[in-house]
């Protein structure tokens, strides 16, 4: 229990946001408690990873196989031009670990599929969509299902981005927004802003979840629109024939955290 108290560097690092009173010392020690999966340690990863890390979530989690590349730099904002040809987790780590040396940086160089994926969330609590392409997405939609811990998606196109959160069991799921539709697999455009808003939405919802504050998007789609500056919801409802959270699906407690906000 002693490793979960506050220290005193700690008490003064994150004193402006144990001032805030959704949070307080005890959600602070449920943000040092936390063990967060990231997938992918690019444009939507760096942000996510950044404020997460700078909040003082206990572990964080990193998995991804690629390596930066001059294209990388316009948005992935954990990666610069000297890190060019380095593995994009050992860039991460280096950037993060510097960031907030009270929190623990885990990273994994591996592909995330079918053979991993399970292995490599192991014990998180939380499961953090960063991902560019949808088989992955359902993959880890599957895998937070089975687990029973939440995943936080994103996504981003152009000016565009989405975020919404699923907590098994309980809310729809990415199956249940998207019906097993998968884009062609291509290079697509993006413009740096939009990943880092979209990654600060996702990351503002896992501290929620965390601490128990405030309504989550559950069964609602955010949507942003970076050139009109809007913000729209989508309602989404639970397919009750979903292949990924159908009847089929028992309801058992959520591991990790006794979740207190509003769903």
């Amino acid at each position: 229990m002693l490793r979960d108290m506050l220290t005193a560097n700690e008490l003064e690092r994150y004193d402006r946001q144990i001032m805030l009173g959704e949070l307080g010392e005890e959600g602070q020690r449920k943000l040092k408690q936390a063990k967060v999966f990231i997938a992918g340690c690019g444009g939507l990863g760096s942000p996510v990873a950044i404020y997460l890390a700078v909040a003082g979530v206990g572990t964080i989690r990193m998995v991804d196989s690629d390596t930066v590349v001059l294209s990388n730099l316009n948005r992935q904002i954990l990666h610069w031009e000297s890190d060019i040809s380095r593995k994009k987790v050992d860039s991460a780590i280096e950037k993060l670990e510097r960031l907030n040396p009270d929190v623990r940086i885990e990273v994994i160089d591996e592909r995330i599929d079918e053979a991993t994926a399970s292995q490599l969330v192991g014990d998180c609590n939380l499961i953090v969509d960063a991902m560019d392409n949808m088989p992955t997405r359902y993959l880890l939609n599957r895998i937070a299902i089975d687990k029973n811990i939440p995943l936080f998606h994103g996504a981003v196109y152009g000016f565009e981005g989405r975020a919404m959160t699923i907590i098994p069991t309980k809310t729809s799921c990415l199956w249940c927004l998207y019906q097993g539709g998968i884009p062609p697999q291509e290079k697509f455009p993006v413009i740096g802003v939009t990943p880092a808003v979209i990654g600060c939405i996702q990351a503002t919802e896992v501290i929620k979840y965390i601490v128990g504050a405030g309504k989550l998007l559950t069964d609602r789609l955010l949507i942003y629109d970076g050139l009109g500056l809007l913000f729209t919801e989508v309602e989404v409802h639970r397919d009750s024939n979903c292949k990924h959270c159908g009847p089929s699906v028992k309801s058992k407690e959520l591991r990790g955290f006794s979740h207190g906000g509003t769903i």
